[in-house]
């Protein structure tokens, strides 16, 4: 079986790495980008299963980027999770209606970020 992939996108180069090394452990091969424009680029280029995508970014935000991924892929891939600083429900359900299938909050670890794949359908449940 292929190895499954995923696209860490943000802003923060300290985030996009703690991010990649907590994937990578989880078995999936990353890629990242720094804003949704490069993000959008890279899901054109090759279609990762999951993207961890940050809200708040320059060029493109993560919610632009959410929208144009739906509107150009479909609502089934990528499985996205948006990472966010925003713990306000209402910004909670807008990423939710806009198409992600979760969202983690900022900061998050290992434990926190691998539920959040199970509950996206990007990991099984090894439990």
């Amino acid at each position: 079986m292929a190895q499954r992939t995923c696209l860490v996108v943000d802003d923060s180069l300290v985030v996009r790495k703690a991010a990649r090394r907590i994937i990578e452990g989880l078995g999936f091969a990353v890629t990242e980008a720094k804003d949704g424009r490069e993000a959008l680029e890279a899901c054109r280029a090759s279609l990762p299963d999951g993207v961890l995508l940050d809200w708040n970014m320059p060029v493109m935000d993560g919610i632009t980027f959410l929208r144009a991924a739906r509107a150009e892929f479909g609502a089934e891939r990528p499985r996205i999770v948006l990472c966010t600083t925003e713990s306000e429900l209402a910004r909670i359900l807008e990423a939710l209606e806009a198409g992600a299938q979760e969202y983690v909050m900022k900061p998050f670890d290992a434990g926190i970020l691998r539920d959040k794949f199970v509950q996206a359908g990007l990991l099984e449940d090894a439990a």
